[in-house]
């Protein structure tokens, strides 16, 4: 049978039949501990349904564990499986969100949690309860769950790739132990790396079941808290619901129940609006009967023990074919995932021996690369240092010769060395002798100097005492002439027996000591030549000393001797510089010259034949004005008879007084 119309119509009819059957559907939001998913739901849809679409999607079986969960009017509530969404108290958002989380927890999580998945969810729920502080835990057990958290986050430890600081953006403990503890991010850092060090080889599973097992023993594990009281107007106590049964807490404590009825002893739990009754199986023991702040706390508390209650009832019956199937395949899957990882860790044994091997070999390579490398550089070394060794065997030829003749002539200088240290020594032992003869000369020098020191002295002592002898001379003159004026005046009258007479009367004496004057002048000449020549002697010495002295140092300036020489030579010259100053003056001639060349003044005396003169010469000087030559006075005696004398004292260049 053909089906004949016009093609237009048959489109348009398509259409209209195609709106007609498309249902109307709303838009819902699922919040899972890590992920979000959206969904579009049918308006006829009940909450299993939305339930079941969200299992499917994460592939979850164990459905009983779990339910979506709202809040409303700042209570969180749980959707029911048997009524339509959105017949419901859902909030009026679109998208509707929901959370997909743990609404009954295990009693043995090793146990009864056969997913991987269902594993891993309740992990990130009991995880972000503790960080939240929903669920107390001390701070030791914080820090081993983190390092389970970290082994199950970046697997095994690595040195080289976990370097410090690699866990500064992961929140792994709770601010209340941060707080407690006041210790820095590295210290805490340290603290977890040191614990995850040790889970070396855990798999992820392995690492998040293992968090769990020690999660489910802490105190507030899986425990749904309600305040409740046991009268109408006061709220004192807490009700907590879990897998174990319904506890009874204080206010302040939600670690040691008051009081706890174990799902085994419960007979019946009913609710009348705010009073919710709890009867025991045991009819003689007491209902405890309390009261809510809101009649859908009731329904909730309802709705939560009815769930634990399936669930402890569950476990302790023969399992469904459908969970016996979920066990062996968790089995075999374990036991498949136990096989791989064990292949993986020997895969990942030998790929680190292989490398570690692949390392040693390329060390070993870039070694054996090295030492070639070496051997190449040491050789070509070893052709330079042969063709220096064979320069240097050339010049090592020609400096052995020249060695030889070095030798030789070594020999030869040290022979004469050997010659010339002997005379050396014996140039030494003279010039010592010198040495020592200069320095006796040197101290008789000393000792004469002091002696001609004291003769000055007395020198000078007689020098004044004769210059005193002088002055009295001069004025005994002067006397004597003033007083020879009237004699001479008076003699051309007087016969010559008188005036003689009248002479040898005189008080007045002419003492001029001309013979110690004479004596001294004599003795002084005579030592000052005496000094002179012996001076001149000792110079002409000592000048033959400091030429033989040179003459030796030119030789032996290699000799220790050549200091010892300048010394000699310094003691020498000091000797001659430190000449007294006596000698110095009969050297010079003038201090004594002109202490005694000092004028006596010439008088013409007309005495007797006593004063030693020339005989009848009659001499006439003129006055004399020089410091060397004295004045003369000339007396003439007139008369007949008479004898004409002329004296003349007179000092000459010698220092003796002529009279």
């Amino acid at each position: 049978m053909i089906w004949c119309g016009h093609p237009h119509k048959l489109k348009n009819m398509s259409i209209r039949g195609l709106k007609k059957k498309q249902p109307k559907t709303f838009k819902v939001k699922i919040v899972t501990v890590d992920a979000e998913m959206e969904f579009s739901c049918e308006m006829k849809w009940k909450g299993k349904d939305l339930f079941d679409l969200v299992c499917r999607a994460l592939g979850l079986r164990e459905t009983w564990f779990f339910g979506l969960q709202y809040t409303v009017k700042g209570m969180c509530t749980w959707l029911k499986m048997d009524k339509k969404v959105l017949d419901q108290e859902i909030p009026k958002e679109d998208p509707i969100s929901f959370h997909f989380l743990a609404k009954f927890y295990p009693e043995k999580v090793e146990e009864e949690l056969l997913q991987e998945i269902t594993q891993h969810l309740f992990f990130l729920q009991v995880k972000k309860q503790i960080l939240d502080e929903e669920i107390y835990c001390s701070p030791e057990a914080t820090v081993l769950l983190a390092s389970y958290a970290v082994q199950a986050k970046y697997g095994d430890y690595d040195p080289n790739f976990h370097e410090p600081g690699f866990l500064a953006h992961d929140e792994l403990l709770p601010k209340r132990v941060l707080r407690q503890y006041q210790l820095t991010a590295e210290m805490w850092e340290e603290k977890i790396t040191a614990w995850y060090a040790e889970h070396r080889g855990i798999a992820r599973d392995e690492a998040e079941m293992n968090y769990l097992k020690i999660a489910q023993d802490l105190e507030m594990y899986g425990v749904n808290y309600f305040p409740i009281a046991q009268n109408k107007n006061h709220t004192d106590l807490l009700l907590g619901v879990d897998a174990k049964g319904i506890h009874i807490y204080s206010i302040n404590n939600r670690f040691s129940p008051n009081k706890s009825f174990e799902w085994s002893a419960i007979r019946n739990i009913s609710y009348s609006e705010k009073e919710l009754t709890i009867k025991p199986l045991d009819k003689k023991a007491e209902v405890f009967k309390f009261f809510s702040s809101q009649l859908k706390v009731n329904k909730l508390i309802l709705q939560l023990c009815i769930g634990n209650h399936d669930l402890f009832m569950r476990r302790r019956k023969v399992d469904s074919i459908e969970i016996q199937q979920m066990k062996a395949q968790a089995r075999e899957e374990k036991a498949r995932k136990k096989m791989e990882n064990q292949r993986l860790a020997r895969e990942k044994q030998l790929r680190e021996e292989a490398e570690r091997a692949k390392e040693e070999l390329e060390r070993r390579l870039f070694q054996l690369e090295d030492e070639a490398r070496q051997a190449n550089e040491a050789l070509l070394r070893s052709q330079e240092a042969a063709e220096l060794l064979a320069e240097k065997a050339q010049i090592a030829e020609e400096e052995a010769k020249l060695l030889a003749q070095n030798a030789a002539e070594a020999e030869q200088e040290r022979q004469r060395l050997e010659i010339t240290a002997l005379k050396t020594k014996e140039e030494k032992r003279l010039m010592e002798q010198k040495m020592r003869e200069a320095e006796l000369i040197a101290v008789k020098l000393v000792k004469e100097s002091d002696r001609r020191a004291k003769e000055a002295e007395h020198l000078k002592q007689d020098l004044h005492e004769a210059r005193e002898a002088e002055q009295k001379a001069k004025q005994k003159l002067l006397d004597i002439t003033r007083l020879n004026y009237p004699v001479s005046f008076c003699s051309k009258y007087s016969p010559t027996d008188t005036r003689d007479a009248n002479f040898d009367k005189g008080s007045i004496k002419l003492d001029l000591k001309d013979i110690d004057l004479k004596r001294l002048s004599f003795e002084i000449e005579r030592e000052r030549l005496d000094y002179l020549e012996k001076s001149r002697k000792f110079e002409d010495r000592l000048k033959e000393l400091k030429s033989e002295i040179h003459a030796l140092k030119l030789e032996e300036k290699q000799s220790g001797l050549y200091s010892h020489w300048n010394e000699v030579l310094g003691s020498l010259d000091r000797s001659l510089g430190n000449t007294p100053s006596w000698t110095k003056i009969f050297e010079t001639g003038d201090s004594l010259d002109i202490n005694l060349q000092r004028p006596f003044p010439a008088y013409s005396l007309n005495t007797t034949s006593s004063w030693p003169c020339t005989n009848k010469i009659q001499h006439t000087a003129p006055v004399e004005k020089s410091s060397f030559q004295a004045n003369s006075l000339v007396a003439n005696s007139v008369g007949t008879g008479t004898r004409k004398q002329i004296i003349k004292v007179q000092q000459h260049d010698s220092d003796v007084i002529y009279i």
